[in-house]
């Protein structure tokens, strides 16, 4: 059996689109936009980790410093915090 199809007179031309069609439309807008949504919150997630990476990064810097005055070196091993002075890494790559 033959589909009908739906026979359009362009002199009468309709005012609105179907609810469904409406329906349809509204649903993929509402989920673009709640797409586009959780993108930027992802952003700005990914911003806010980004300038506590670079913070972190800074107090990292500062300790190494202090780390350094104390001990000549910050060749540290941060597994068990044995110190590795270059003099000691020198004699492991003569052997």
């Amino acid at each position: 059996m033959a589909k009908k199809e739906k026979i359009v007179d362009l002199k009468s031309k309709p005012e609105k689109i179907t609810d469904e069609q409406l329906e349809q439309v509204q649903k993929l807008v509402n989920n673009i936009n709640r797409g586009q949504l959780e993108v930027g919150a992802m952003e700005l997630q990914k911003h806010e980790n980004m300038h506590a990476i670079t913070g972190l990064r800074k107090d990292l810097e500062v300790l190494q410093n202090e780390l350094k005055k104390e001990y000549g070196t910050v060749d540290i091993n941060i597994q068990n915090g044995t110190i590795n002075y270059k003099e000691d890494v020198e004699a492991d790559t003569k052997n």
